[in-house]
């Protein structure tokens, strides 16, 4: 039977031959061509549907716009000797800018056997020491820190054009500073916390709830109360590299590199 006559028999309006018409279906099959059981038509119908939704999603993805008509300009000679400095005057400009988040940032880690897991954090400072984040001792980030003390760094701000990646050991700070960074949290940050089971399955969201009443009673109780599992880290930089956008697509990008006690830096073909 051909396509349009299969289709148009299968959905509750005309089919005109044009898969984008079938975008706002959703499918109904997962059947495969070959599978047993299956007609030519439902084959058909599952690999139309198939089409439809790859043709449709890039459709929509294709034209959607990537950073703003205006972009600020980023001048490399005047590109400051440390990373840092750079780093600190890209971060006012896009909190000036109302960029939300700015802060954030993605962590990406890698587990046991190779394999890249990636989350959002927010950066809470940078010393000599490095780069600030704060995490539990028992999830998977500090798992994976311990087979793999390395990582990765990339913030993001879409509405400047920019991007920064840094990358670099990783190292657990002191246990005072984890303390002070868990009481400097919000009450319901702290609240959470407390909860646990981080990245466990988790059986319904009343199980959560009822943890979440008993963890809050303990920490109204004892607001000074910090959970041992909590501390913070730093991830040494060994390289910090800046991505400015260009509209012509020329991206300029400007590596920093650390070589005993000071940095190097120079530019990249985008």
């Amino acid at each position: 039977m051909p396509v349009t006559e299969c289709v148009g028999s299968l959905y509750p309006r005309p089919f005109d031959g044009n898969l984008k018409s079938l975008a706002g279906f959703t499918p109904a099959i997962g059947a495969s061509v070959n599978a047993p059981g299956t007609n030519g038509c439902e084959g058909q119908r599952a690999t139309v549907e198939r089409d439809a939704m790859a043709s449709s999603l890039r459709d929509i993805l294709r034209p959607l716009p990537s950073f703003p008509d205006e972009l600020p300009t980023f001048d490399v000679n005047a590109a400051p000797d440390d990373p840092v400095a750079l780093f600190v005057d890209w971060l006012t400009e896009a909190i000036d800018a109302s960029v939300l988040a700015p802060h954030a940032m993605t962590l990406s880690t890698s587990e046991p056997d190779g394999k890249v897991t990636a989350r959002m954090l927010v950066l809470k400072d940078i010393d000599d020491r490095g780069w600030v984040f704060a995490s539990r001792d028992d999830g998977a980030k500090a798992r994976d820190l311990g087979a793999n003390p390395f990582a990765a760094l990339t913030f993001f701000w879409p509405q400047m054009g920019r991007q920064v990646r840094v990358t670099g050991a990783v190292r657990k700070r002191p246990r005072t500073e984890g303390e002070a960074d868990f009481l400097a949290r919000s009450e319901g940050s702290r609240v959470s916390a407390f909860v646990g089971h981080q990245s466990e399955p988790l059986e319904s969201l009343e199980m959560y709830d009822e943890a979440y009443a008993v963890a809050a009673a303990r920490v109204a109780e004892d607001p000074s109360l910090v959970t041992r599992t909590w501390n913070t880290w730093s991830v040494a930089a060994d390289e910090v590299e800046f991505w400015q956008a260009s509209r012509d697509r020329g991206h300029i990008r400007l590596k920093y590199r650390h070589h005993g006690h000071s940095w190097e830096h120079g530019l990249l073909w985008p």
